[in-house]
């Protein structure tokens, strides 16, 4: 438990640093643009291949890659609830930072510590799931619902997948993997040594992203949409837990993903949206502290 407590406090600690050295002027907020195109272009796509690499999929297996799809939509549509008759862009907003998981920079590490292979297996194909949430989809439904009559078409959502890098690698893992094929072991090898950097690096923009004024609605928005993420959180993991009929280990590692924090990707593609990156960066920073203490928790419970 020491362990986790000491990753966690990391984790924190270079969102501190991040945070410090813009306040400082070591960082401009432009700068941020340029850290999120490193994390969704090079290092998280490294940490994909790396964590896929060598892994044997079998078919029947894929429904925990739609389970981490199904938990983005919830997730997606409990946005655009909370937000009925609210203006196009808070239903926007809302709905690009309700969406979504950190696992690859975050629930990884804990799964891969405290669960053994089978709570890679699992982690792994939940974030692959999830891939078509965070890594597009739910930006493509909030361009839409922004700018648009709110109607949704498949083909934009295809189209912006399409172009995410570090969706196209899931994919392409994934096809090799229920293949029984695998990458080349230099390129497995170079994807390692760049994936090592993704968690800091995910962790650092995330710092530099850091703004939040005093000004009670942004207060208002960061309660109501961590309140509401984190309580259907909670009856998601309890479900799965507690009748899903499949193995412990599995179950385990499954109410572990639903506490995971808010897609890291999550205030790029805020910004990229021309919204408020700097409360998406808060409230993406709030929800890891609440998942740190929520996934210590459980882990507690569970194990």
């Amino acid at each position: 438990m020491g362990e986790i407590l000491t990753k966690a406090a990391c984790f924190v600690a270079i969102i501190g640093l991040g945070y410090g050295l813009r306040r400082r002027g070591f960082f401009k907020e432009e700068d941020f643009h340029v850290l999120s195109r490193i994390v969704l272009k090079i290092t998280l796509p490294a940490a994909i291949v790396s964590n896929f690499a060598g892994m044997d999929l079998r078919p029947s297996m894929l429904l925990l890659t739609v389970l981490g799809l199904g938990g983005g939509v919830v997730m997606l549509l409990a946005g655009a609830v909370v937000t009925a008759g609210r203006s196009r862009e808070e239903r926007a907003f809302f709905m690009l930072n309700m969406s979504g998981y950190n696992i690859g920079n975050f629930t990884m590490p804990f799964a891969q510590g405290f669960l053994g292979p089978i709570g890679v297996v699992t982690t792994s194909l939940f974030d692959a799931g999830n891939a078509f949430i965070c890594l597009g989809g739910a930006y493509s439904v909030a361009s839409m619902v922004k700018n648009g009559s709110g109607r949704i078409s498949l083909l934009p959502i295809a189209k912006t997948l399409i172009r995410s890098v570090p969706f196209d690698a899931y994919v392409l893992m994934t096809v090799l993997s229920l293949a029984h094929l695998s990458l080349p072991g230099p390129v497995v090898s170079f994807a390692e040594i760049i994936s090592g950097a993704n968690a800091f690096m995910a962790m650092l923009m995330i710092g530099v992203g850091f703004k939040i004024s005093g000004d009670r609605s942004q207060k208002g928005k960061i309660i109501k949409i961590l309140s509401v993420r984190y309580g259907i959180s909670a009856l998601m993991a309890g479900a799965l837990y507690l009748f899903l009929p499949i193995q412990t280990e599995y179950r385990q590692a499954l109410a572990i993903l639903c506490f995971s924090p808010i897609a890291s990707a999550a205030p790029a593609f805020t910004a990229d949206l021309k919204s408020d990156f700097g409360l998406a960066s808060a409230i993406n920073s709030i929800s890891i502290v609440i998942s740190i203490v929520l996934i210590t928790g459980t882990l507690l419970i569970l194990l």
